[in-house]
């Protein structure tokens, strides 16, 4: 059986096969697409770094002015926490987009806004938008290194494969002397060690570009994802099952139930209700049908409940918003629904089923495991998303590990080419995300 195909660039670099693989190419072009970023963030933090990296030369060396520096590199850190959350928001929706070139994986803002006014406010509130401007800082200090250092790499390489090129003839022809380190080159026959060691070191070269390259995707993925307390992280990711078979099963159990057994036990209840007509309140029989009768009413109850869990009434005539008003009235703590303008009243019957018991097996975690008092439920539709949000105010620490149904959640949500995600930190609130594809 053929081995997985690595996905990322990370997994890539483990691989035997890298080098004869795409992502070689795939991690110079991520590499050389950096390049300008970095020198466009080191050219606009120049005011803070050049201060600071002055400051530690002058206070390392002991020469004088080191109390200027530093009040400038101060009031330059002030202005860089001023605009820097506002300066790190096009870079980082720029490097979102470019980490595709690497690792492919989606990779999600820690939080959506729906105005102007509320993402301006967000910019100084939200701790993603404290970890946008640290990967901009990284940007503009750390990175020029690293890519310096590659950058210094490949002009070695480069200069071996070409040192034939690179010596001097005379007017009449003849070759004069090169310097590469302490060797001179003077003849091709001289040079061609060089080429050889130059070629040698190409593969190096590559896997040192795909290292660096990794750690600039893994690092972005990192500080530009949702993170922290906000983070929202993928839960479980299976293979797809057979979604209209298990569904197909699931409406036979509905019919069988519906049609069978709940008609026989109302037919049932309606002669034990008839026989005790018959008889005397005060015999035994009476008391006895009296409990069978009650048994019998509850029963009825419990399967029609059943019933209902399986395939909601509601959902089938009415469609999902309304069957998630009708989840909320039956469930025992106070949740609000929320339908944002977009959402349409009916979607094809796999995607309702499985947002609709999303929600449900959400919403029951809530009440048996988080200690909450309130839960929200927000349906959302973006693009071609059809989105499914459960928050609520309990303790938080949900961990899919411990038996709680969410992975068997994202097994089922996977199976129609989704994805659920949890951010749940010990203390709450805890936020269960699922994404639907709703093509046209």
């Amino acid at each position: 059986m053929p081995s997985e195909q690595p996905h990322h660039l990370l997994a890539a670099l483990a691989s035997r096969r890298y080098l004869i693989s795409e992502w070689p190419w795939r991690a110079l072009f991520y590499v050389l697409t950096a390049l300008p970023v970095v020198g466009v963030a080191a050219l606009l933090l120049s005011p803070v770094t050049v201060p600071g990296a002055a400051l530690i030369v002058q206070a390392t060396k002991g020469y004088p002015g080191v109390p200027f520096l530093l009040a400038v590199a101060g009031l330059a850190t002030i202005g860089l926490a001023a605009v820097g959350p506002l300066l790190a928001a096009p870079f980082a929706a720029l490097e979102r987009r470019r980490l595709a070139i690497a690792d492919p994986r989606p990779v999600e803002p820690a939080a959506r806004v729906s105005s102007a006014a509320s993402w301006f406010s967000a910019r100084y509130a939200e701790p993603a938008a404290w970890r946008e401007l640290l990967y901009l800082m990284l940007l503009a200090t750390v990175a020029p290194l690293a890519y310096g250092a590659l950058a210094f790499a490949a002009l070695v390489v480069g200069t071996l494969v070409i040192s034939p090129l690179l010596i001097p003839r005379s007017v009449d022809g003849a070759m004069s002397a090169i310097s590469l380190g302490p060797w001179q080159v003077t003849s091709l026959a001289e040079a061609i060690p060089f080429v050889l060691l130059g070629l040698a070191l190409l593969p190096v070269l590559a896997y040192l570009t795909g290292l660096l390259a990794a750690a600039h995707a893994a690092t972005a993925r990192a500080l530009l994802g949702g993170g922290g307390q906000a983070e929202l992280r993928e839960v479980a990711r299976s293979r797809t099952r057979l979604v209209d078979a298990f569904d197909a099963e699931r409406r036979r159990i509905e019919r069988d139930l519906h049609d069978g057994a709940q008609h026989r036990l109302t037919s049932l209840t309606l002669q034990l209700g008839v026989a005790r007509l018959d008889l005397p309140d005060d015999t035994p029989a009476a008391a006895a049908l009296d409990r069978a009768h009650a048994e019998a009413k509850d029963l009825m109850v419990l399967l029609r409940d059943l019933v209902h869990g399986i395939s909601p009434q509601t959902l089938a005539d009415l469609g999902l918003p309304a069957a998630l008003r009708d989840l909320a009235d039956r469930s025992p703590l106070d949740v609000a629904v929320t339908v944002e303008p977009g959402v349409a009243d009916r979607y094809p019957s796999r995607l309702e089923n499985t947002a609709y018991f999303a929600a449900s097996e959400a919403l029951g975690n809530v009440a048996k495991h988080a200690g909450a008092a309130t839960a929200a439920v927000r349906l959302a539709h973006h693009g071609d998303t059809l989105v499914v949000e459960v928050h609520d105010d309990g303790a938080g620490g949900a961990d899919p590990a411990r038996g709680t149904g969410l992975t068997g959640l994202a097994d089922r949500v996977a199976a129609v080419g989704g994805r659920l995600l949890l951010s749940s930190p010990a203390g709450g609130p805890t936020l269960v995300r699922v994404e639907l594809p709703c093509l046209p």
